[in-house]
């Protein structure tokens, strides 16, 4: 797997954990929420590490 697709599946994952966030903290669901911010997190570092600018497409900014 090249960087290209790397990144590419990193972002999907991103978007999909962020939008699973969302929910969870509308639910009040605390143990989800914290668990897909340790997820959120990794894939940040990831990201990050992999020179992605995360500025317009980090909705929850923690």
């Amino acid at each position: 797997m090249n960087n290209g697709e790397i990144i590419k599946n990193a972002m999907e994952d991103f978007d999909k954990i962020q939008r699973y966030m969302t929910l969870a903290r509308e639910e009040n669901a605390t143990k989800t929420y914290a668990e897909l911010k340790r997820q959120y997190i990794v894939l940040k570092a990831l990201l990050n590490s992999l020179g992605v600018n995360l500025t317009e497409i980090d909705e929850i900014k923690e």
